[in-house]
C-alpha cells in the first residue's frame, strides 16, 4: 500500500492522481450534501449546453459535437459520473505504465497519458452503459409530475434558489425521490415543503416552505 501511494505521487503520475483526487473530493461533497451530483452536467439537444449551477453556456451549431458526446453517453448520464469512470482506469494505467517502464520523468509520463486517456474514455463508454438505463428511468420520475405537484415533501438535501437539493414525496404510500430547488428561501434538511412546479430546463421541481397545520 505504501509503495502504491509513493508511486501515485511520482512526477509522471501526478496528473492522473490529481484527477482522481478531484473526483474523490467531488463525490465526498455530494455525500455530505454540499453539491448535487448534477451540479456539472451536459444537456444535448439542437445545441450544446453546459449546465453548472443553473448556468447554460451555448456553443452554437455543434451537431457533430453533440453526436460525439452522445456516443460516449454524455447527456444521458451526469458528466461527473462519466469523468469518474475515466479517472480510475486512467490512474491505474498511468501507475502501471510508468512502473513497468521504470519511468520517473514528468514529460514521458505526459506522453503516456494521451493514449491512456483515449483508451480510458472508450472504456468509460462501456462501463457507463448500465447507468444509461438507470438515469433514463430516473428521468421518468418527472412523468409523474402531475401526481407530485401539490404534494408535501420532506427535504433530504438542502436546497436554495440556486443550489439543487433532494426531497422525498410519498405517492400512494411509495416514496419518490425528487431533485428540487427552492422557490424563495433556502430549505434545510428535514423541513417540509410543497411541490409547486416542475422546471423542465433544469430538470428539477420547485418547492416552497410549508408549515403543517
Amino acid at each position: 500500500m505504501t509503495e502504491l501511494l509513493q508511486a501515485a505521487v511520482l512526477p509522471p503520475n501526478l496528473v492522473a492522481t490529481g484527477l482522481l483526487v478531484f473526483v474523490l473530493l467531488y463525490w465526498l461533497t455530494v455525500i455530505v450534501g454540499l453539491l448535487d451530483f448534477k451540479t456539472a452536467d451536459l444537456h444535448l439537444g439542437g445545441h450544446l449546453e453546459v449546465h453548472t449551477d443553473g448556468a447554460h453556456l451555448p456553443s452554437g451549431d455543434s451537431d457533430w459535437l453533440n453526436g460525439a458526446l452522445a456516443f460516449f453517453n454524455l447527456g444521458r448520464i451526469p458528466l461527473m459520473v462519466f469523468i469518474s469512470f475515466v479517472a480510475l482506469p486512467l490512474w491505474v494505467g498511468s501507475i502501471l505504465a510508468n512502473y513497468y517502464t521504470g519511468n520517473t520523468s514528468l514529460l514521458r509520463g505526459l506522453a503516456f497519458l494521451l493514449p491512456l486517456f483515449v483508451g480510458s474514455i472508450f472504456l468509460a463508454k462501456f462501463l457507463t452503459l448500465p447507468f444509461v438505463k438507470l438515469f433514463a428511468a430516473l428521468e421518468k420520475d418527472h412523468d409523474g409530475g402531475a401526481v407530485a405537484l401539490g404534494k408535501v415533501c420532506t427535504v433530504l438535501l438542502p436546497a436554495t434558489t440556486d443550489q439543487l437539493g433532494q426531497a422525498t414525496v410519498h405517492i400512494d404510500g411509495a416514496p419518490l425521490m425528487l431533485n428540487v430547488r427552492a422557490l424563495s428561501r433556502a430549505l434545510a434538511k428535514g423541513e417540509s415543503a410543497l411541490v409547486i412546479d416542475y422546471d423542465a430546463q433544469r430538470r428539477c421541481y420547485l418547492i416552497e416552505a410549508y408549515t403543517m397545520g
